[in-house]
């Protein structure tokens, strides 16, 4: 299925249909991975989650983080 290459503001942008995302489990707002495949002259999106892995957990995972960002960047120094 063929899609244009628009602008929007600073950024260049494709429109994905609905199908496609609800075929890879995507929703609106989900975080991608980009990447190019120079050889194949292909561009890749991939849903940043892991398969199995529940957005949730990973807001949980954030918090987390946030709350405890001096106790863990310590720990990473040592």
């Amino acid at each position: 299925m063929a899609r244009k290459i628009f602008q929007s503001g600073n950024s260049v942008v494709v429109s994905l249909p609905a199908e496609v995302l609800e075929a890879v489990g995507l929703e609106l707002g989900d975080e991608v991975i980009v990447t190019a495949d120079s050889e194949q002259a292909r561009i890749i999106i991939a849903p940043l989650l892991l398969p199995g892995v529940r957005r949730g957990f990973l807001e949980r995972v954030d918090r987390f983080i946030d709350d405890h960002q001096p106790v863990l960047e310590t720990l990473a120094q040592e």
